[in-house]
């Protein structure tokens, strides 16, 4: 029996969300929103959202909640006027210049609508999360080889700023202030890189390799990740597995990964299995 919907559980039941907004960071953040209680409907070109055809399954996961329309901007503007007349929230993630040719501020400003803006940066440059990340300093490299993102850092961080924004943004329009929110992809890949510039990650820093309680350790089948950076989790494992990196590694390999992890579980140790993602494991449009 599904739980009763409540403004607790749903605080945005009530709030109206229409996103113009394609690709990633729009399409997670809207369907937030969504999951929050707002009603959201969700513009596509002609063309479609590529992420569809990118990622089908999380295409659907993210829109399992959101009403999809198809609509061309250039040519119904009129269906789109109906579209945001009486909604709280419109959702854009274009340049400014595109969006002026489309006369949204204007239609903005007359409907009195709450605006998150995305963008890739503050000055109308294009990007992606590739670039992004490159730009923050945020690519791994092995022997001098530089390595593709394995997760969109900009795109997932900035998604949450704009579901932020939006709650910023609706909290400027009750009070009668200015209700426009741009949220800077780059900006957000420059703050998930602070760790990296202040030492607290990269080889050989507290979080990158430099404390034996915090690490990869081999096992007899794969790999554990140890996180025992508290004192009192550094003090129980030195205790139960070993104080030393020698030790340490020494005891991992003794055992499974999975052996591992129940033990971290029935002694309240951070030790968890390493999974490895591959090409095999990824869903279909058909999974569940």
């Amino acid at each position: 029996m599904n739980a009763p919907v409540t403004r607790q559980s749903h605080p945005l039941v009530g709030v109206t969300v229409v996103s113009l907004a394609i690709n990633l960071p729009g399409p997670l953040a809207v369907g937030r929103l969504a999951s929050l209680g707002a009603s959201v409907t969700k513009v596509e070109p002609p063309s479609g959202d590529p992420l569809r055809a990118a990622a089908p399954a999380w295409y659907r996961d993210l829109h399992r909640d959101v009403t999809v329309v198809t609509l061309d901007l250039k040519r119904e503007a009129a269906r789109l006027e109906e579209l945001l007349t009486g909604a709280d929230v419109l959702v854009t993630a274009m340049r400014a210049e595109a969006a002026a040719r489309l006369g949204l501020p204007e239609l903005v400003a007359r409907l009195g609508l709450a605006h998150v803006e995305i963008v890739g940066h503050d000055d109308g440059r294009p990007g992606h999360d590739l670039t992004f990340q490159a730009e923050a300093g945020l690519l791994s490299s092995t022997d001098a080889e530089l390595s593709m993102p394995v997760a969109p850092v900009a795109d997932l961080l900035g998604a949450e700023r704009a579901v932020s924004a939006a709650l910023v943004a609706l909290r400027l329009r009750e009070v009668g202030a200015p209700a426009h929110q741009r949220v800077v992809l780059a900006e957000a890949a420059h703050d998930a890189a602070a760790a990296l510039r202040h030492g607290l990650t990269g080889p050989g820093t507290p979080l990158g390799g430099g404390l034996e309680q915090y690490g990869l350790y081999a096992t007899a089948d794969g790999h554990v990740a140890v996180a025992a950076i508290e004192p009192h989790f550094a003090a129980r494992l030195t205790q139960l597995v070993g104080g030393t990196r020698a030790e340490l590694t020494a005891r991992f390999a003794e055992d499974t990964s999975a052996a591992w992890e129940r033990f971290g579980r029935e002694r309240d140790l951070p030790i968890v299995t390493v999974h490895q993602i591959s090409q095999h494991d990824q869903p279909t449009e058909g999974d569940t």
